[in-house]
């Protein structure tokens, strides 16, 4: 039986109180697997970019421990800092410089020696080779961001740090950044993600973290996490609409829709007994027929809206 891999990141009881005594992290455990692509989601102030910006060596924890492939962040700063790429949210570059020169010079940032095949690889991968002698004032949005993550892959960094990758991107190129995030992981790039798209985190990650008022919630495989949290729902059409819900069929817990015209059951599609076959008994017994009937999952936005909802 092979040993289960050492996490790549490992991130144990990181807690982070700032001056104003705003408790952004509390007592963060998390694990990140070699070679896959883990995208964390919350809404905003969950505390995303407070913890990404600890494991990048910006921001000092108040508590609690990070080590990159068993380097500690604080005590071996320089070893870490040099595995971690990291694309922040906001666009900052030198407007008049090329890009192939602000390229470059961030590698040099990291003490690597000058690579200019590496360069040349990493912009022909982003698509920017036919832009590496124009300034950055010059490209478009989507091409600044992609110079970003040239900055980030210049030393070549074994964990790459995307926060909010997509953010006021257009949807297709949004899409062609996933295709590029697919393409960085199976370079052999372990990536994590911040994002606020739903369909982003369920399309391109491997796991899934959610996170909220400084806490991680969950961390699920993304199928596995659709499949445990995600609640079916059968909705029939009924041949007559209906007043209210009889008495006798209260245990099943039916939503009647405003209409009458349709009732809804929800169950557990992991269950061994999802009740429908005594639900649609008991209906025959009720004398209520149905025209239609379809089922409906949960998606995981409907998941992430359970889970970070405000308690009552």
């Amino acid at each position: 039986m092979t040993a289960p891999t050492a996490p790549l990141v490992a991130i144990a009881g990181l807690s982070k109180t700032y001056a104003t005594g705003f408790r952004a992290l509390m007592e963060v455990d998390l694990e990140i697997r070699r070679g896959e692509i883990l995208a964390l989601l919350g809404p905003n102030g969950a505390g995303k970019t407070t913890l990404i910006s600890i494991i990048c060596g910006i921001v000092t924890p108040s508590t609690g421990s990070v080590t990159v492939d068993g380097h500690d962040i604080i005590t071996d700063y320089r070893i870490t800092r040099s595995m971690i790429g990291l694309v922040p949210q906001e666009l900052t570059t030198d407007a008049f410089e090329t890009v192939w020169d602000t390229v470059s010079f961030s590698r040099g940032l990291f003490g690597r020696a000058p690579n200019p095949a590496h360069i040349e690889k990493v912009l022909k991968d982003l698509s920017l080779w036919d832009k590496k002698d124009n300034r950055i004032k010059e490209l478009s949005g989507g091409m600044k961001r992609r110079v970003m993550i040239a900055k980030a892959l210049s030393h070549e960094p074994t964990v790459l740090f995307l926060d909010e990758p997509t953010a006021g991107v257009d949807v297709s190129l949004r899409k062609n950044m996933w295709d590029l995030v697919r393409a960085l992981r199976a370079s052999g790039v372990t990536i994590i993600l911040t994002t606020h798209y739903i369909e982003e985190a369920e399309a391109i990650a491997d796991r899934i973290g959610i996170i909220n008022k400084g806490r991680i919630v969950l961390v699920e495989a993304t199928a596995d996490l659709v499949q445990k949290l995600g609640k079916k729902q059968l909705i029939l059409d009924l041949q007559h609409p209906l007043g209210s819900v009889p008495a006798a069929l209260s245990a099943h817990r039916l939503e009647l829709s405003a209409d009458g015209a349709q009732l809804t059951y929800t169950y557990d599609a992991a269950m061994e007994s999802t009740g429908i076959a005594a639900l649609l008994r008991d209906l025959g017994e009720a004398g209520i027929h149905f025209r239609d009937l379809k089922t409906e999952q949960s998606s995981l936005e409907d998941i992430f809206v359970t889970l970070v909802k405000e308690p009552a």
